[in-house]
């Protein structure tokens, strides 16, 4: 039975446990409230059951531990409050559970982390408050594991190693403490490991330094000492250690003080001294003043500018001689504040983007000093990456300022999803379009990236001008966040130090309480995400003429949505399907389903841009919500699920 992505609201009948040869059940996303009912534990024959993204509230029946031969189970997004029941254990066949986002409480029963089959638990985002079972060892084939934003307690169970397929374990955000347990050392295919924000101490391990990590986040605890060499540890842009203020080492663009050895000898040599004898009083006075020099020498005084101790600065010859005298032949682009010139700097000419401020504009400096104080902190793949920056004066005395960015060689995401018919590679018969899963993929590029700037920074940072234009991309096709010229910490926004006049978005991405003089807020930063997410997969600009008197993209897709109208998805996009579905093996009705699939899941995709970008702000999906229905999408677009 398949009911995904409509608008069914009500409550699930009790008679449904009649459909007892039922093995498919999916009514996701519609608006089903009310209790799930318990005769649902009467289809003993269902393997696949997603009831996610709907009102379901009370609790999740005991019953449904009688399907026993259940591979699939969705039930995220919900308000299931209570206790997940342990029965669930029971359904030995289970490969995936998803139980995110429901304000589930208690503990998690050792019954359901004893599931051998369960290749992916998610259970993030509830209010979980228990330890971790030592039962979770049991899991010889889980590979995905999420329990993050819940309010786990304890230290982690050394049993965790005995989960040797483990890809993605993500733990932050709960309360857990104690060492780095050495038991992970087993754990030798994980990718992804998310450590941050809890109360893990002692030494980073050694052995992390081994792994073919792709991401690690140890932000956030109170670990010590010397950061392990080698690894991940020698990509700053995959590894995040902030706010563990006893670490030291490490490559300098994590910015952490140098191990200083010579220190901790003297203040264990000075603590030896006070127990043996309180005769050698001058000894201990000169032992503290050398303690509290090193200490104050290991805290840096405030910079006087926006970018000092963080970007290597290059002279105006410098970046001359790298864009070839600021040439027409070197210009990528030119924007409100300046223009972007393509450049070689270095003895190996690496590739960079050199924007050149206009001075004469007014706002200028002060989006020069917004970018240098926004970028000067923050790090994660999905940003463009500063490499140096500029202030001083050209050969005339003016003053000059710049910022030099990594190169995009794809341009940007606007370059590709509206292409000038008349460039050269257009010309050439190249096509410069994106398929349906390079689109799901930069979509959730851009979500982690603003997902970061709100949540995983130490002070949140509300960008104020997402869009297609503001976003590149890389050799891989993979998205970068770029342009901070707008943008504001958020402190400083809800405290006014600066004026909502000054907040100067892109019609047509702008959040519509900025209109009315309301302050930048992370829920802006949603609005545009959601405009943008409309366009990339419709096709249309937000500022199409055919937008006016108060009908906008926003409504045109909500309104489509309602009767699942094709007219909706990019043409492009169609087509792609179209040619997919002519050239798969299978008969009509499996190419008609599998094309009515890759269109259903253009649509969720569409409703969680819609979902962005209501007019109230308090209405909005969240852009960690986003994250997560996104990179549900990309899953089933790889699995053709």
């Amino acid at each position: 039975m398949f009911l995904s992505q409509n608008q069914i609201s009500g409550t699930i009948p009790d008679d449904m446990g009649k459909f007892v040869e039922l093995q498919d059940l999916r009514v996701n996303n519609n608006r089903f409230l009310g209790m799930i009912p318990s005769s649902i534990g009467r289809l003993r024959n269902l393997q696949f059951l997603d009831l996610s993204g709907n009102d379901f509230s009370s609790r999740i029946p005991s019953t449904i531990g009688n399907l026993s031969l259940l591979l699939y189970m969705y039930l995220s997004y919900n308000n299931l409050g209570s206790f997940i029941p342990s029965s669930i254990g029971n359904c030995q066949k289970l490969l995936e559970l998803n139980l995110s986002r429901n304000g589930l409480t208690g503990s998690l029963p050792k019954e359901v982390v004893s599931i051998p089959s369960l290749r992916s638990m998610d259970l993030s985002q509830n209010q979980l408050n228990s330890t971790l079972p030592a039962e979770i060892g049991s899991l010889k084939n889980l590979e995905y594991f999420n329990v993050s934003r819940n309010g786990l307690v304890g230290s982690v169970p050394n049993s965790v190693g005995g989960c040797v397929k483990l890809e993605f374990l993500d733990l932050q955000g709960n309360s857990l403490r104690g060492n780095i347990p050495s038991s992970l050392s087993a754990l030798r295919g994980l990718r992804v490991l998310d450590l941050s924000r809890n109360r893990f101490d002692g030494l980073v391990p050694e052995y992390l330094a081994e792994f073919t990590l792709l991401a690690l986040n140890l932000s956030f605890n109170d670990l010590e000492g010397a950061l392990p060499q080698g690894g991940v540890f020698n990509n700053a842009s995959a590894v995040s250690v902030a706010g563990n203020p006893k670490l030291c080492g490490g490559v300098p663009e994590l910015r952490l003080p140098k191990c200083n050895l010579k220190h901790h000898k003297k203040s264990n040599l000075k603590l030896k001294i006070v127990m043996i004898s309180t005769t050698l009083a001058l000894a201990v006075i000169v032992g503290g003043a050398l303690v509290f020099f090193c200490l104050k020498r290991r805290r840096p005084p405030p910079p006087s500018n926006p970018f000092a101790n963080t970007l290597l600065q290059v002279s105006y010859q410098t970046l001359s001689q790298a864009t070839g005298g600021f040439s027409e032949e070197s210009l990528l682009g030119a924007g409100s504040y300046g223009a972007v010139y393509r450049g070689a700097l270095g003895e190996d000419e690496k590739l960079v983007a050199v924007k050149v401020l206009n001075l004469s504009q007014r706002g200028a400096v002060r989006s020069f000093v917004a970018e240098c104080e926004a970028l000067r902190n923050i790090r994660h793949r999905n940003l463009v990456k500063v490499v140096t920056a500029c202030s001083g004066f050209d050969l005339q005395g003016n003053d000059f300022k710049a910022l030099v960015y990594e190169f995009m060689p794809n341009g940007s995401l606007d370059d590709w999803l509206h292409p000038d018919p008349d460039e050269e590679d257009q010309r050439r018969g190249r096509a410069r379009r994106l398929g349906l899963a390079q689109r799901v993929s930069i979509a959730i590029d851009v979500a982690c990236a603003v997902d970061y700037l709100h949540q995983q920074c130490a002070e949140p940072i509300i960008h104020c001008d997402i869009k297609p234009s503001n976003v590149l991309l890389d050799d891989d096709l993979v998205g970068h966040v770029g342009d901070f010229g707008l943008a504001r910490f958020l402190t400083k926004a809800t405290t006014h130090q600066q004026s909502s006049s000054l907040i100067r978005g892109t019609i047509g991405y702008t959040a519509p309480e900025y209109g009315f003089g309301g302050e930048p807020t992370t829920c802006g930063d949603v609005y545009s995400f959601g405009i943008l997410l409309l366009e990339m997969f419709s096709g249309r600009r937000p500022t199409d003429e055919m937008f006016r008197d108060g009908f906008g993209i926003h409504s045109f897709v909500g309104n489509c949505l309602v009767e699942e109208a094709k007219e909706v998805v990019d043409p492009w996009l169609l087509r792609e399907m179209e040619d997919a579905v002519r050239f798969s093996i299978g008969d009509g009705d499996q190419s008609f389903m599998e094309q009515h699939k890759l269109r259903q899941l253009v649509f969720e995709v569409l409703n969680v841009g819609v979902a962005c970008s209501v007019d109230s702000a308090k209405e909005r999906m969240t852009i960690s919500d986003a994250v997560g229905r996104l990179q549900s999408i990309r899953d089933c677009v790889a699995n053709g699920r």
